[in-house]
């Protein structure tokens, strides 16, 4: 199939974007369900339901500091991840991480 766009009006090359967006959408969604078919049927085969396989890890909650600057106790630390300024200027001065404790 040759298709002179040279040839066509605006409005006719409109009509075909829209008409091949369409047709690739239409496509993709075929695509997915087919991958979503052959993906239930190879977690039957190992005894599982698809949705067993795909749940997604839960998010850690917060946790309460253990941490406050004596200088402003408004800024805090959970004791995990990086050390804020505060703490590790407190540490390099001599303090020990247990007299921040809240």
């Amino acid at each position: 199939m040759s298709i002179d766009l040279d040839a066509m009006s605006l409005r006719e090359l409109r009509d075909l974007r829209n008409k091949l967006d369409r047709a690739i959408s239409t496509f993709e969604d075929r695509r997915k369900r087919e991958a979503l078919a052959a993906a239930e049927s190879a977690a039957r085969e190992y005894g599982f339901n698809l949705a067993d396989l795909t749940v997604a890890k839960q998010a850690r909650g917060k946790v309460a500091p253990k941490y406050a600057n004596p200088a402003d106790p408004s800024q805090t630390w959970t004791g995990r991840g990086r050390k804020p300024r505060w703490v590790q200027e407190a540490l390099d001065a001599g303090k020990k991480l247990d007299a921040m404790e809240i």
